[in-house]
């Protein structure tokens, strides 16, 4: 099972992302949980500086844009092979 965290304060772009991550792992029908991760000092401890971030399992995948639908599958994809 994939563990998608979404890091960001819950601006339009992060529930954006949020929206993608979960239509991309449907997609691929993979098992899957979102977190939400949106204290301040949570991120940080990510060395995340720009968010929405993305995060797989732990390891950040992308931060400080929404890629859109395709490329979350290509991620989630790719971390899925790597477990």
């Amino acid at each position: 099972m994939l563990k998608i965290q979404i890091l960001g304060t819950g601006c339009p772009k992060c529930r954006e992302l949020a929206k993608q991550a979960e239509q991309a792992a449907k997609k691929l029908g993979i098992e899957f949980t979102i977190e939400k991760i949106d204290k301040i000092d949570e991120i940080m401890e990510f060395g995340v500086m720009v968010t929405p971030a993305l995060a797989v399992n732990g390891e950040v995948k992308l931060s400080g844009k929404t890629p859109g639908v395709e490329k979350l599958i290509q991620i989630l994809s790719e971390s899925q092979n790597r477990k």
